[in-house]
């Protein structure tokens, strides 16, 4: 998807169809044991980010980072700190302006909620861009990092960067618990996922029996994984896509439409639902 389909947020019209269906999933969201969702880059499009990939898209844009991220940061950590600090024209400028304009939109809202809620056990977000934090999500997994936090190579604690003062002349920063190398948390190509993470997200995957999809199609590992270890262990996919996907045929209800929307109006029903019973 690119970022022009995403102009049909603003004209959709939720049909009633949709809404049953909707209303189907909420009952089977209060009946689950455990809730987990999985999101991508297709909910943060509705904040104004566009994707990475394709027309529109950041990295056409700005140009892609270097495929050997990881290896240049360890070859030289205080270079790319200060082009952290100061990012040059490219894709580290366009990225940071990006995420600093943009806003969590109602499906992020509506995500928090459910936690709040107690119907979200956790959420793995593939997606780096904060926005999940600031609007308050409980029970976080970023998969990929988050592009404002910063984490400890060795020991893999992250700090809020509010609470991490660096000091631009002693670069890199150090870990103050082991006086490992601290860099953005944000995983780059060739970086490993930290295994905490990763941990997590398969710990909560077992113990779930929904997993809520919402604006990614899951085909790029490990998160491509999750969706389907839930199915087979007999639990139930609810997916919220704008489009069909490659998930679209097993998946177990298939919400057509944009996440914001469909997501406000699966919290409807959810506290219906769960008034009524």
């Amino acid at each position: 998807m690119d970022a022009a389909d995403f102009d049909l947020v603003a004209d959709f019209v939720l049909t009633p169809e949709l809404d049953a269906t909707i209303r189907d999933a909420a009952k089977r969201v209060v009946n689950a044991r455990s809730v987990v969702a999985l999101t991508g880059a297709g909910l943060s499009v509705e904040s104004g980010i566009p994707p990475f990939r394709g027309p529109g898209g950041l990295w056409s844009k700005y140009g892609e980072p270097p495929l050997d991220g990881y290896q240049r940061f360890l070859r030289d950590p205080a270079a790319s700190w200060r082009e952290r600090l100061n990012p040059s024209e490219g894709w580290a400028k366009g990225l940071m302006e990006t995420f600093k304009a943009a806003k969590p939109n109602k499906g992020h809202d509506a995500l928090a909620a459910l936690a709040e809620d107690g119907h979200c056990d956790a959420l793995i977000t593939q997606n780096v861009d904060d926005l999940h934090r600031q609007a308050g999500q409980a029970n976080l997994l970023e998969i990929h990092g988050n592009h404002y936090w910063l984490r400890c190579l060795e020991c893999h604690t992250r700090f809020d960067p509010d609470g991490f003062p660096v000091d631009a002349d002693n670069l890199p920063p150090l870990c103050p618990d082991c006086g490992g190398i601290v860099k953005g948390d944000t995983v780059s190509f060739g970086e490993p996922i930290p295994p905490t993470v990763l941990r997590a997200c398969y710990a909560a995957t077992e113990r779930c029996d929904l997993m809520l999809v919402v604006g990614t199609s899951a085909t790029v590992f490990p998160a491509a994984e999750f969706p389907m270890e839930v199915l087979r262990n007999g639990g139930a996919v609810i997916e919220v896509n704008p489009y069909e996907s490659e998930l679209t045929p097993v998946s177990t209800l298939s919400l057509q439409g944009p996440g914001g929307v469909v997501l406000g109006q699966l919290l409807h029903h959810v506290r219906q639902t769960g008034t009524a019973a």
